[in-house]
């Protein structure tokens, strides 16, 4: 599935899918999932639907589910280009607009 034409909304229903398969594949109950996450099955209930969820509450129930294998993928970390280790410069903490030209 190509994710990148998909809106915020289609994407939040596609994770909210997906976890719900996840958590039915390990058979476990929507109240006890929430009990354990430490989230309200409300919460639990409003991603599974994909309707406005908190980071907070998708982090818990993947830690809840221990699914956490995930995020790697989801936000891999930047790997380091061989030829920047010739460069001695430090690492840019911020990116910064160009300033314009008067």
């Amino acid at each position: 599935m190509t994710f990148q034409f998909l809106t915020p909304e289609e994407l939040a229903s596609e994770v909210g899918v997906r976890l719900r398969a996840l958590r039915i594949d390990r058979r476990i109950e929507q109240a006890d999932l929430a009990q354990r996450a430490g989230v309200s099955v409300k919460a639990l209930r409003a991603l599974e639907q994909g309707r406005g969820s908190t980071l907070e509450t998708f982090l818990r129930t993947l830690k809840g589910l221990e699914a956490l294998d995930g995020l790697e993928a989801l936000a891999p970390r930047p790997t380091l280009n061989p030829l920047a280790l010739l460069d001695h410069r430090r690492p840019p903490r911020r990116v910064r607009n160009p300033k314009e030209k008067k």
